[in-house]
């Protein structure tokens, strides 16, 4: 099957100039789904980039400014080519495609890739229920660095994919045979990691915390799997405090919400990386819950690690929250109260 065609039927310099362009779709049934119900995704390109948009037969006709009728254009070819593959494409998958669209071409990861090299180039991963492709330059380049760096940092707001792109590495480094065990921890900061006195086995004291974790894995992998894997051991739920003395070889190895580690557990928790394994630390440096006065050792690892080889760090910022409109909204609200406290305070204690 061939794909869409393009035709440029008017065109101008520079980024200010305006354009039309002429998208061809060979399959109808494919463009009804790339359109979605009522034109949906259309409308969204329409919305985010600035260009009018129709659909007339197995055509679409984009004019606007040039850029943006550029990266409109680059946007349906890679929804287009997704659903080619056979995959469905949602709300989000269109504003990740929009995303995607107004940055260059990344450079492919080093190494063994084979499942990060979907069409036009961006990175996604593949399990058997499901493709997580980037829908954000960071997030693009955060899953090729899980790929090619042994530690990777990963901080930035909540709805950004840290952790839900982590799970998804993991399954599938499990299906790819690439490691035996994933091992999810987190810190059980209220319960100030003596989880003695929570009832029922260690599973059902720590599972609270680590429900989220749970959220992705079920939703990357067959609930069934999931199962067996926390009933045979292949996926470990270990809380921050009991991976002391362990060596964790051949897995990979989540660490959540690390910015709720202090500096003595991250030390811990670093040195348990064994031969084959990845480590992935998230954690957000803005919502610690530590008591007052004690030191996250989240920012002090990284500073410390930077430029050694093998070490990756990713910063993600409200630019990369793809969970909601609006929580990139109020991630930047409290972002802009936290720096205009922060001023305020560097002004009293200087006058």
């Amino acid at each position: 099957m061939r794909g869409p065609s393009t035709d440029d039927v008017a065109a101008g310099a520079g980024t200010l100039a305006r354009a039309e362009r002429v998208l061809t779709f060979e399959d109808n049934q494919l463009l009804s789904a790339l359109l979605g119900d009522f034109d949906q995704n259309l409308a969204l390109i329409e919305h985010r980039l600035g260009v009018e948009a129709s659909a007339r037969g197995n055509h679409v006709f984009v004019s606007g400014p040039a850029d943006g009728c550029a990266q409109a254009e680059t946007a349906l070819l890679a929804l287009y080519d997704r659903l080619r593959s056979g995959a469905a494409i949602s709300a989000g998958d269109v504003d990740g495609a929009i995303r995607m669209a107004a940055v260059e071409p990344p450079v492919a990861a080093a190494g063994d890739a084979s499942d990060l090299k979907p069409a036009h180039g961006v990175a996604h991963i593949a399990t058997r229920r499901r493709t997580i492709t980037a829908r954000s330059p960071m997030q693009d380049a955060y899953i090729r660095e899980m790929e090619q760096s042994e530690l990777v940092f990963a901080t930035g707001p909540a709805g950004t994919g840290k952790t839900y792109l982590a799970v998804a590495f993991a399954a599938a480094w499990i299906e790819r045979g690439r490691a035996d065990r994933i091992i999810l921890s987190r810190p059980a900061v209220e319960a100030g990691e003596r989880l003695g006195f929570l009832p029922g086995a260690m599973r059902e004291k720590i599972d609270p915390y680590l429900r989220p974790l749970y959220d992705a894995l079920y939703d990357v992998m067959a609930f069934e799997r999931v199962e067996r894997g926390l009933q045979s051991g292949f996926i470990e739920i270990a809380p921050l405090a009991f991976m002391r003395g362990r060596t964790l070889s051949n897995a990979v190895i989540i660490l959540d919400e690390a910015q709720n580690c202090s500096s003595m557990q991250m030390k811990m928790a670093l040195t348990r990386l064994g031969e084959n394994g990845r480590m992935i630390v998230t954690g957000d440096p803005s919502q610690v819950d530590l008591p007052p006065g004690q030191t996250s050792g989240l920012r002090h690892a990284i500073d410390l690690l930077a430029g050694i080889e093998g070490v990756a760090e990713l910063r993600f910022t409200d630019k990369d929250v793809v969970r909601h409109e609006l929580v990139a909204r109020i991630v930047r609200a409290y972002d802009e109260a936290g720096r205009k406290q922060d001023s305020g305070g560097q002004a009293r204690e200087n006058s």
